[in-house]
């Protein structure tokens, strides 16, 4: 499946308020909070499990992983771009920092 075929499928699936401010909001919001629940479950496991990842802990990883993606191909669609679009233009940009030495550091337009 390519991105833009998933991002097409997870369309499918969002419920909009036709008030592009309030599903902007949702969806970045959205990102923000899946993220954060793949960021606490990491957590929890350096604290409790030694750092030691299970099987169960990447499935259920795995699938807070896929609630990121979901948020990120609806709120790309949002700002009219395709996932596709949106993945070539983030290979392009590392691979121009990668040509020019400045992978690491800070800042957007590095």
């Amino acid at each position: 499946m390519t991105f833009n075929e998933y991002q097409e499928k997870a369309l499918d699936t969002i419920i909009s308020t036709n008030d592009d401010f309030k599903d902007t909001l949702h969806w970045v919001l959205g990102i923000n909070g899946e993220a954060g629940e793949v960021a606490e479950k990491i957590k929890k496991i350096i604290r409790d499990q030694n750092s030691f990842i299970t099987q169960k802990d990447k499935q259920e990883l795995v699938k807070e992983l896929g609630d990121v993606l979901w948020y990120l191909a609806v709120f790309a669609k949002q700002l009219g771009y395709s996932f596709d679009e949106v993945a070539n233009s983030n290979l392009k940009k590392l691979s121009s920092r990668k040509n020019r030495g400045v992978l690491g550091g800070s800042g957007d337009n590095r």
